[in-house]
C-alpha cells in the first residue's frame, strides 16, 4: 500500500507561482512513476506531468515551460513547481503514484485557484 497526501495548495493571482507538494509513504520502494494530474469544474481529470525512476519527465502541452516537475530519490516525495499560473490552471491537483507490478495510487487533492 502507498499513501498520498497533497499539500501547498491555495489560490494566487495570474501570473504568479505555487508549489504542490506530495509525500508518500507505505510500500515506498515498489513507485515507479510519480506524478500530477488535475480536474478543473466540468473537466474530465486529465495528466499534467509525469516522472519516471530513470528521470524523464514528460509534460501536458498547456503546461510546457511552465511547469516543473521533481522528485525525491528515496520516492518520498513529489513535487510541481509551476509558474506563470492563469486562470485555466485552476483545479483539483492529484498526487499518483505508479508501482512497478501496476498499481496505482492517488492523494485526495489539493485546491489551486488562480484568480485575481
Amino acid at each position: 500500500q502507498v499513501q498520498l497526501v497533497e499539500s501547498g495548495g491555495g489560490l494566487v493571482q495570474p501570473g504568479g507561482s505555487l508549489t504542490v507538494s506530495c509525500a508518500a509513504s507505505g510500500s515506498i520502494f515498489s513507485i515507479d512513476a510519480m506524478g500530477w494530474y488535475r480536474q478543473a469544474p466540468g473537466k474530465e481529470r486529465e495528466l499534467v506531468a509525469v516522472a519516471t525512476t530513470g528521470g524523464i519527465t514528460s509534460y501536458s502541452n498547456s503546461v510546457k515551460g511552465r511547469f516543473t516537475i521533481s522528485r525525491d530519490n528515496s520516492n518520498e516525495g513529489v513535487y510541481l513547481q509551476m509558474n506563470s499560473l492563469k486562470p485555466e490552471d485552476t483545479a483539483v491537483y492529484y498526487c499518483n503514484a505508479d508501482t512497478f507490478h501496476g498499481m496505482h495510487y492517488w492523494g485526495k487533492g489539493t485546491l489551486v485557484t488562480v484568480s485575481s
